[in-house]
C-alpha cells in the first residue's frame, strides 16, 4: 500500500500549522467586520474543520487513485465539486445555526462566492500537492522495480557465465584425459585425480569472491592438469606481491584467461613454452597480468579461445558496470591480457 501523504510528521504539522493560522486569520477578518466573537470563532472553526475534512479526502483518494496525465482534469473536477458541496453545507449549516441574526446570514449570502473561490483554492493546492507527492512516490516504487529486476537480469547472465565456463572447462580435460587413456594410462589417472581436487574445491565453494591467494591455489591445480598434457613443453611463472595476495576477485575469473594463453601459446607451437602470471597491488587496486608468446604469422583461431575472454569481459561489465577493467595487448612475440581489479563487491551475486 503507498505511504499516505499524512504518515510523514513534518507533512501533517505542515498541514495543521497551515490550517491553525486560517482559522485565526479568519476570525480576525470577521470581527474587523463587526460579526461577534462566537459568531466569529464558529464560523471560522465550522468553515475550516469542513473545508480541511474535503482535503482529507483528496488526500485519501489520491492514496488509492492516482490519475494518470490524460486524466488530470479528474483532479480538477474533484476540487470543484468539493468547493461546491462545501460551500452548500456552509450556507445550510452556518444558516441554520445563526438563523436569529439577520447580518450574520446578510454577510454569509454575501460571501459565498468568496468563500466558494477560497475553498476551490485551499482544495486545488492540497490536490496538486497530494498528486505531486503520490507520483513521486509511485515513480520511485516503479524505479525500484526495475533495478531489481535489472539486478536479477544480471544475476541471472552472471549465473549462466559461470555455469558456461565450468563444463567448458571440463569438456576440454576430460577431452584430454580421454586422448590420453589409451597411449598414457597412467597419466590419464593422474590427471583425473588432479581434475577430481580441482573441481572438489571449486565447486562446494559457496563464496563467489575469492582472494588472489585462493585463486592462484586453484590456478595452481588447473595448471598441474594442463602440464600433465604438455608434459616438458609447459612452464609456469607465477609472481605475486605479497601485499597483493589478501586482494579480491571474482571467482573463477582468472581460469578462462590462463587456458587462453595455454591455447594461443601452445597449439600452434611444438617448443617449450613460458606461461606468464604477475599480480600486484598498485594504489589498493589488483592488477594482474597473463602473458604467453605469440607469433601473429603461425597463431589460428581455435574453437574456444574467444569464449573465455568475451565470458570475462561481459562479467566484468556486469559486476562493476566498466569496459576498462580488462585490456589485451599484440606484440610480434606475445600476447598480454591484463586484468584491473577494483577492491569492492558490488551490490550483486558475483
Amino acid at each position: 500500500m503507498t505511504k499516505s501523504f499524512l504518515q510523514g510528521k513534518r507533512n501533517l504539522a505542515a498541514l495543521i500549522i497551515w490550517w491553525l493560522a486560517w482559522i485565526f486569520l479568519q476570525q480576525y477578518i470577521l470581527k474587523h467586520a463587526g460579526i461577534t466573537e462566537l459568531i466569529a470563532v464558529t464560523d471560522s472553526y465550522v468553515t475550516i474543520i469542513l473545508l480541511f475534512a474535503c482535503c482529507l479526502l483528496v488526500i485519501n483518494n489520491m492514496r488509492y487513485y492516482l490519475p494518470k496525465k490524460e486524466k488530470y482534469w479528474y483532479s480538477i473536477a474533484v476540487s470543484l465539486v468539493l468547493s461546491l458541496v462545501w460551500v452548500m453545507v456552509l450556507r445550510w449549516g452556518l444558516g441554520f445555526i445563526f438563523a436569529n441574526n439577520v447580518p450574520y446570514i446578510q454577510l454569509l449570502k454575501t460571501t459565498l462566492l468568496l468563500r466558494f473561490a477560497f475553498g476551490f483554492l485551499m482544495i486545488g493546492c492540497i490536490t496538486l500537492v497530494s498528486l505531486n507527492w503520490y507520483t513521486q512516490i509511485d515513480w520511485m516504487k516503479t524505479q525500484a522495480q526495475q533495478h531489481s529486476i535489472s539486478e536479477l537480469a544480471k544475476e541471472a547472465e552472471l549465473s549462466k557465465l559461470r555455469q558456461q565456463l565450468q563444463p567448458h572447462f571440463l569438456f576440454n580435460s576430460l577431452n584430454s584425459i580421454s586422448a590420453l587413456t589409451t597411449v598414457q594410462p597412467e597419466k590419464a589417472r593422474q590427471m583425473i585425480q588432479q581434475l577430481s581436487e580441482f573441481l572438489r574445491g571449486t565447486l562446494r565453494k559457496e563464496d563467489n569472491w575469492n582472494t588472489l591467494e585462493e585463486e592462484l591455489s586453484y590456478i595452481g591445480l588447473y595448471l598441474s592438469i594442463e602440464q600433465v598434457r604438455f608434459g616438458h613443453r609447459m612452464f609456469t611463472e607465477i609472481n605475486t606481491d605479497s601485499n597483493a595476495l589478501p586482494l579480491i576477485l571474482p571467482s573463477m575469473l582468472l581460469q578462462p584467461l590462463v587456458e587462453n594463453a595455454i591455447k594461443f601459446g601452445l597449439y600452434d607451437t611444438i617448443g617449450e613454452v613460458t606461461i606468464g602470471i604477475k599480480a600486484t597491488n598498485r594504489d589498493g587496486a589488483l592488477i594482474i597480468t597473463i602473458q604467453n608468446p605469440y607469433d601473429a604469422s603461425t597463431a589460428v583461431t581455435l574453437p574456444g579461445t574467444g569464449f573465455g575472454l568475451t565470458a570475462v569481459k561481459r562479467r566484468l561489465w556486469l559486476l562493476f558496470g566498466r569496459n576498462d577493467l580488462i585490456t589485451i595487448e599484440k606484440t610480434d612475440t606475445e600476447f598480454i591480457t591484463t586484468l584491473l581489479i577494483p577492491q569492492h563487491k558490488p551490490n550483486i551475486i558475483a
